[in-house]
């Protein structure tokens, strides 16, 4: 099926400075012709599970426009170019968001965000071995920081309080490395 659906036609509608917005004219595998929407993360992103020396992880609440509430997620953000390692930018992000560092990361688990029209994609680490550093925030970016249990936090999952996909993934595939042990 992959090849009878084809791409004929791609129209740039809104340049952001990491978005950007087509619509593609698309050819479906009967001849008829349809316009699907499709956004380009240009840079990518990281996202780091922050585990203490006592096991509670670092959580971000943030204000999150597109479900216009407050939400809490693992810190996260966007690459500075598209050759950032994804490793490099989850240690910026740790310490922007935390004012924690680590030398301790480890790939937990690569995510398509939202296949169905973006190409968007993050790697998302674990953190340990954290040592106190100092948080700058991006100008713009309020948030507050928060510390949890893994078990509380998948019954905010589980509870259905916790939605944001590279949230639950990272902190799913966390809990199934303990589980692992």
């Amino acid at each position: 099926m992959d090849n009878q659906v084809k791409r004929v036609g791609r129209e740039l509608v809104r340049r952001g400075p990491i978005l950007d917005i087509y619509a593609d004219t698309m050819e479906l595998p009967d001849g008829k012709r349809e316009e699907w929407d499709f956004v380009s993360h240009r840079m990518g992103a990281a996202a780091v599970v922050p585990v203490r020396e006592d096991g509670k992880i670092l959580m971000v609440r943030q204000y999150r426009n597109a479900i216009e509430r407050m939400t809490l997620e693992i810190p996260a953000g966007s690459r500075d170019s598209v050759t950032e390692d994804t490793k490099v930018c989850a240690a910026r992000e740790l310490e922007e968001e935390t004012g924690y560092v680590s030398e301790d990361l480890t790939l937990l688990i690569s995510l398509k965000t939202t296949v169905a029209f973006c190409d968007e994609f993050i790697d998302i680490y674990l953190a340990k071995n954290l040592k106190p550093g100092r948080q700058h925030l991006d100008e713009g970016e309020f948030i507050d920081l928060e510390a949890y249990d893994i078990e509380d936090l998948c019954a905010m999952i589980y509870a259905g309080k916790m939605q944001d996909a590279k949230t639950v993934s990272g902190l799913l595939a966390y809990k199934n490395l303990l589980n692992q042990k």
